[in-house]
Parts: structure tokens; C-alpha cells; sequence
């Protein structure tokens, strides 16, 4: 029997690695080809963030690129904060750029999360990142612009796919009415974030949630029989798992971002992975259509209706914008 891993991949999902800086931080280059754990489990696509690659950068191996990208930031910068942004930026690049050798689609970069409710200063950030890609050789194309599921990020967002041509992953999707805001922006791809709503729901009750029953699972579920009963183009990306039952529960989701230890599970697992979810059975469902274009107040209501969505959009908000924060105080050295 195969894998369980391409069981998943034979059901219609597409697998991206999770936390792709993490496995590079752990792995060093060789000369037989770098990257190679990353290759292990052949994802499509890889997403990262600024902590992981903070991990990834205190390694000697990787200190070409951070010397890069230091150089980069002197000469573009007349104060040590605008040479450390630029670093940082150029950082975020470097790495993309290497893990672009290893996946044949598309890496996430993201933007600042401290410009999460600045839709003008998001755009901006979002057009100098593709600059930094294209100045070192790789198309937009390719890259995925990460940008947090406010109102704002969801405008930037609208914004940069029809008029730059730009592909977005909107991610911290915590509710529906975020959703619903991303599919009729356009945008790219959405990252609900499957764990991140179980933890909430489990401090809160006590319960331990099997995969089935799990309020992660069946946000992502919601969200992706609403897409396919609607016609919306934009990609179901599943993200932020705990564990494989979860990744089971949603077999056949179009996307699923999946951590380096429960990709390694996978691999070494032949457990049976049937397909759930499927774009005909979401057709028959009576499903209620919602609206939120040009419709800010009608967005910001609902959602803050969602205790669970205000809360943990917020939180990972400051969690992101905290990683950009320690590996910029690193970079000021």
C-alpha cells in the first residue's frame, strides 16, 4: 500500500511544506544537492515565516546569503533602521530564492504583520519584495505575497491581484465572513488555520477534539464547500496542524501546508486516507451566499460577531509581527 502522504496527494490535494526555513535550518547543504530533506517529501509548493528563518540564519552554512543580504541593506538604507529593513527584506528573498531550487510552484513571503491594518503601506511592501525577486532572478510568478486577513490586508490584497498581477495568500483565517472577503478580492489562495482554532476551543472547554468533531477541521470544511458551491477560484489552503487526523479529516481539500514532523509521519505511514471533501457533494449542499464587497461595515460586524476570530487574528498578528521583531534586533548587529 502507498503512503499515506501520497495517499493525500492522490485524493486532489496539493501538499506544501509547511515551515520550509525550518527544515532548512536543520539541514545543512551538501554537495550532492541542497535542500534535500525538503525534496524528501516533493511538495509543490513551500510556505516559511521570519522566525524560521531566523533559525535558519545562525547557521554557518546559510551565512553567504545573510552577508548578502547585509550588504544589500548598507547600501540601501541613510539610517540603521531603514538598512535593517532592507536586510530583512533582501533575508526573506535569499531564502525564497533557495527554496525555489527545491519546489517546482511557489514560495510565500510575507509581508510585515506590523502593516497588517495599513492597506497603502502593505501594497508598497508587497510591490518591493517582487522588485528583491526579480532583481535576483525570479519571476512573480512564483511567489506567493503573504498578507494578514484584515480588512486592510484583504483591500491590499484585492488591489495587488487586479492591478500588479500579483498572487496573494491571505492567511490567520479564522471565520467565514474572512472568507468570503478573500474569494471576492480575488485573491490567490486563503490560509485557514486549523489549529490555531482547535487550541482556543480546547482551552476554553477542556475537550479533547477527535479529527472528525474537531472546530479547526470543520472551519476549513465550511469554508471550502462554501468556495465550491459558489464557484470561487480562489485555493482552500489548510494550514497551522496538530496533528494527522486533522490532515486526514480533510482529504481531498485543494491545498494543504503540512509541518516537516507530520510530513515525516505520513511518509512512514500506509493508514488509510479517503477522500472528504470533494467539489460535486459541495454543490448540493443549501449553503446561504453572503457579501462583503465595498461593504466594510457589514465585514467588520460579522466578524467581530466570532469571539474565537477576533481573538486569535489579533494574536497572530503580534506573534508574526514579534518573529520580524527579534530576528530584526539579530540583524542590528
Amino acid at each position: 500500500m502507498s503512503s499515506s502522504l501520497e495517499q493525500l496527494k492522490a485524493s486532489g490535494t496539493t501538499v506544501v511544506c509547511d515551515r520550509a526555513a525550518g527544515i532548512i535550518a536543520n539541514q545543512p547543504l551538501t554537495n550532492s544537492g541542497d535542500f534535500a530533506t525538503i525534496a524528501k517529501y516533493r511538495p509543490q509548493d513551500a510556505t516559511t515565516n521570519p522566525s524560521l528563518i531566523l533559525a535558519a540564519s545562525k547557521k554557518p552554512e546559510y551565512a553567504p546569503l545573510v552577508d548578502s543580504a547585509v550588504a544589500y541593506g548598507k547600501q540601501h538604507g541613510s539610517t540603521i533602521e531603514e538598512q535593517v529593513d532592507a536586510t530583512l527584506d533582501m533575508l526573506l528573498v535569499e531564502f525564497g530564492k533557495e527554496i525555489l531550487k527545491i519546489v517546482p510552484g511557489k514560495v510565500s513571503t510575507e509581508v510585515d504583520a506590523k502593516l497588517s491594518f495599513d492597506k497603502q503601506a502593505s501594497i508598497d511592501k508587497a510591490l518591493h519584495i517582487i522588485d528583491l525577486y526579480n532583481s535576483v532572478g525570479i519571476s512573480k510568478d512564483r511567489i506567493l505575497i503573504k498578507v494578514a486577513s484584515t480588512w486592510e490586508g484583504i483591500q491590499a490584497a484585492r488591489e495587488l491581484q487586479s492591478k500588479h498581477g500579483m498572487n496573494t495568500n491571505l492567511t490567520l483565517i479564522f471565520s467565514l465572513e474572512q472568507a468570503i472577503a478573500a474569494a471576492e478580492a480575488g485573491a490567490f489562495l486563503i490560509s485557514p488555520f486549523v489549529g490555531r482554532i482547535m487550541d482556543y476551543y480546547k482551552a476554553l472547554t477542556g475537550k479533547v477534539f477527535a479529527g472528525h468533531e474537531d472546530p479547526g477541521v470543520q472551519s476549513v470544511q465550511t469554508i471550502y464547500n462554501y468556495y465550491k458551491k459558489f464557484g470561487y477560484d480562489t485555493i482552500v489552503m489548510g494550514a497551522s496542524f496538530r496533528n494527522v487526523d486533522e490532515i486526514i479529516e480533510l482529504a481531498g481539500c485543494d491545498y494543504l501546508t503540512i509541518a516537516p514532523s507530520l510530513l515525516e509521519e505520513l511518509y512512514n505511514s500506509t493508514r488509510p486516507v479517503p477522500r472528504k471533501l470533494n467539489p460535486d457533494g459541495a454543490k448540493t449542499l443549501d449553503i446561504e451566499k453572503k457579501s462583503y464587497i465595498d461593504n466594510e461595515p457589514a465585514f467588520r460586524f460579522d466578524f467581530n460577531r466570532n469571539p474565537m476570530a477576533v481573538a486569535k487574528l489579533g494574536q497572530g498578528i503580534t506573534s508574526f509581527a514579534d518573529d520580524a521583531e527579534t530576528l530584526k534586533k539579530i540583524l542590528r548587529g
